[in-house]
């Protein structure tokens, strides 16, 4: 009877040493949003640091470009020309017409169909040469027309599970091993545990033993994850952080997800529009679109006879905002957007491969850097838990 009983507390513990590591998983992955209230308010750590980390590896593989500017040139910009052009040419003269009959509907509808022609024809022909400066413009000037943190704070609101599912689709298998290294860690300190509770069966040993399992085990689960830093060896296995070691794969999902759901084309071109830096945007589509009306002397000339100068300033603004709307259904299109996506998941994946070890352990080890002594605790109190049931169980048959 007493050599059963003995042999019940390293099994114990280690089902309590695996179920702390699956809930420590569990809680950092889950929830996604916010439950509970007060001090008993959680998210998971990982959606709650999803901005922490988006930030951190946005910087850190920025640094390798120089700036964002350095990076817009591994996107191909020619293709953005091409893009605009190709979509907006074909639309060209609808754009024409609503931008005018906005503005001076009856100097358009009085206008000879033979000038109207002359004009859409001239707009075409001025088009790729003003698209490819308004493009070049818009490279030079990216760091100061696009806030990328606050692009990616605002993406992430409508991917919150992003974090999660980079994680999970990176290390499933990595995760897996934490979460059964558990067992492994709980059974060795329960027979360590239960010698101790037969020379001193004294009523704290075991939710005590049960709480030091639980902690450690936690504190386990979470560093074997992040550390140790570079690959050492212990006699026959090469021992290193589970996610370090896959640094390679992790840049891989890191930059499809990111590529796919938060820096799309249609993203960027939405922020520089209409985000915080949008009237600089709206400033240099301004300038590129200018020749359009004012090098057309018979538009020009023929506008300001029959509406005015304030007429034709306001023809110029109608102009700009149908440049607006043009440029969000140019970039409005899923296949451009898939089409570039890949190209942008390159550049970044081959940044965050080349990134030290140390950096890379920084930005993926800060979701866990305040929510680890949490874990850790709420293992611990699981363990002690597990340990007084066991004491009553083993005391009180």
């Amino acid at each position: 009877m007493i050599d059963a009983a003995l042999l019940s507390v390293p099994i114990v513990a280690a089902v309590a040493g695996w179920v702390t590591n699956w809930l420590a998983i569990q809680m950092s992955f889950y929830p996604v949003h916010f439950v509970g209230s007060g001090m008993f308010r959680w998210q998971g750590a990982l959606p709650r640091k999803a901005e922490t980390i988006a930030h951190l590896f946005i910087d850190k593989t920025l640094r390798q470009f120089g700036n964002l500017n350095a990076a817009y040139q591994q996107l191909e910009p020619y293709r953005i020309v091409e893009q605009i052009v190709s979509q907006v040419t074909p639309r060209l003269d609808e754009y024409i017409d609503e931008a005018m009959y906005k503005a001076q509907p009856v100097l358009w509808d009085n206008l000879p169909p033979i000038l109207r022609k002359r004009i859409y024809q001239r707009a075409k022909a001025q088009l790729p040469s003003l698209i490819e400066a308004l493009v070049d413009d818009f490279g030079d000037n990216l760091d100061e027309l696009v806030d990328l943190k606050a692009l990616l704070s605002h993406e992430l609101t409508q991917h919150p599970d992003l974090m999660n599912r980079l994680f999970k689709q990176a290390g499933p298998l990595e995760l897996k091993a934490v979460v059964n290294s558990g067992a492994l860690i709980g059974g060795a300190l329960g027979c360590v545990l239960a010698s101790a509770w037969w020379f001193y069966p004294t009523s704290w040993l075991l939710p005590a033993g049960g709480l030091f399992i639980g902690f450690i085990t936690n504190w386990f689960a979470i560093s074997w994850l992040f550390a140790p830093l570079k690959s050492r060896r212990f006699l026959f296995w090469s021992i290193q952080g589970l996610f370090l070691r896959r640094q390679p794969e992790i840049s891989d999902v890191w930059a499809k997800l990111v590529s796919e759901e938060l820096l799309t084309v249609e993203a960027v071109a939405n922020a520089m529009i209409n985000g915080s830096r949008g009237d600089r945007t709206r400033a240099i589509i301004q300038k590129h679109l200018r020749p359009l009306l004012d090098s057309s002397p018979l538009m020009k000339l023929g506008a300001q006879l029959t509406v005015g100068m304030s007429g034709y300033v306001e023809l110029k603004k109608a102009m700009n905002q149908q440049a607006l709307i043009a440029t969000h259904d140019v970039f409005n299109d899923p296949a451009f957007n898939k089409d570039r996506a890949p190209v942008i998941a390159r550049v970044l994946s081959g940044q965050t491969q080349a990134l030290r070890p140390a950096e890379f352990q920084d930005i993926l080890r800060s979701a866990f850097r305040e929510e680890a002594g949490t874990l850790m605790l709420i293992g611990g109190l699981l363990g002690a838990l597990v340990g007084a049931a066991q004491f009553i169980a083993l005391t009180y048959p």
